[in-house]
């Protein structure tokens, strides 16, 4: 199993640790509910160092990512970010990514742990007739998350860079906690506003304590990544691995946003077939009406007792206190306010599907 670079310093803070995605994560330190509110009404950090990272450089790098990604790069200049995901040859997702615009002819692609090998090969294999330079710089660099509606007042003190000015999916190159040439992104997967900021594995210690130092007025503690999921879940992000994968479209996932038909890209002709077909499958987001914790795995059924689907996400939402998630469900069963149940154990859950995102802050 892997560490990252941080993976001392959560234990001796007394986190519990557990396996996720090869590598030996914080899961939690004081409890998901008090965690989750703490990024919701101030300001948290999370270690994500186990995310992966690629470099494509060169003349041939954006036609490469336009190649792979379904989302426009040529919208990408230098200093925006953008969230897209790589379709499979057969209808599927291979990951979701956010692709960076670091300079002229440089992209940097993070992709889920889980996928890094998957990803590298699945780019690299078309990279083959095309030629891009890549660079797996995985394992040589940290990302940590500082979200929460604090995150700009309470990091500001660590940079020269004026934090309020970084729009969301926009990123700068510059100081930040001692350190020069650090990522400070606009991004995250919250929904509670903040940053994620990269450096090196060398220079993750010095920048993790100084975060805690300065965030400590403002009510700072670190965060695991139960606390994570709820948050994500609360905003309907999608997880790779529950709500996408190989066998869903990105246009059943409801990312037909991000999936661009102005280029031609991996299954781009299957994916704008079943566009104009229309999908025989969406997901869905639904609210139980009474007590119970839905949970991925369990069946979503209709008014007469018929499984419609399964749950790909689901939790106890912290902010909400009330259970809630995410599935698959056929097209005609997908209209909001639709009534359907959740099959948790012995019970059926009345439920009901609602508009994304569950918090609406």
């Amino acid at each position: 199993m892997k560490s990252t670079a941080l993976t001392e310093t959560h234990i001796a803070l007394g986190a519990k640790m557990v396996p996720f995605a090869g590598y030996n994560m914080p899961v939690s330190y004081e409890g998901v509910n008090v965690e989750h509110e703490t990024v919701r009404k101030a300001v948290g950090v999370f270690d994500v160092s186990h995310m992966g990272e690629f470099l494509i450089e060169g003349p041939k790098a954006l036609e490469l990512i336009q190649k792979v990604s379904s989302n426009d790069a040529t919208k990408l200049t230098v200093g925006k970010a953008q969230y897209s995901c790589m379709p499979n040859e057969t209808g599927g997702v291979v990951d979701d990514l956010i692709i960076y615009g670091v300079k002229e002819e440089t992209y940097l692609l993070v992709v889920n742990a889980s996928n890094i090998e998957k990803d590298w090969n699945h780019i690299s294999k078309y990279n083959e007739s095309i030629g891009a330079a890549m660079k797996n710089i995985s394992d040589d660099y940290s990302l940590l998350a500082i979200q929460g509606p604090k995150a700009v007042e309470a990091m500001q003190s660590l940079s020269s860079i004026d934090l309020s000015e970084i729009k969301f999916y926009n990123f700068v190159v510059g100081d930040f906690a001692g350190i020069n040439h650090v990522i400070i992104s606009a991004t995250g997967y919250t929904g509670s506003g903040g940053f994620e900021i990269y450096c090196k594995n060398s220079e993750v210690q010095q920048v993790w304590d100084k975060v805690l130092e300065a965030g400590s007025d403002f009510g700072i503690k670190p965060i695991g990544l139960a606390a994570r999921d709820t948050l994500r879940l609360e905003m309907g992000y999608c997880l790779y691995g529950n709500d996408i994968d190989d066998t869903t479209s990105p246009l059943e996932a409801g990312l037909g946003w991000i999936t661009k038909f102005t280029k031609d890209f991996v299954n781009s002709e299957a994916l704008a077939a079943q566009k104009e077909a229309g999908v025989a499958r969406k997901l869905i987001a639904f609210e139980l009406q009474e007590r119970g914790i839905p949970r991925q795995g369990y069946a979503i059924v209709d008014a007469d007792g018929n499984e419609i689907g399964k749950v790909t996400s689901g939790t106890m939402s912290p902010s909400l206190s009330k259970g809630i998630g995410l599935g698959y469900v056929p097209k005609e069963h997908s209209q909001v306010d639709t009534e359907i149940y959740i099959q948790i154990r012995k019970a059926q859950v009345k439920a009901s599907i609602v508009k994304l995102p569950f918090y609406k802050g």
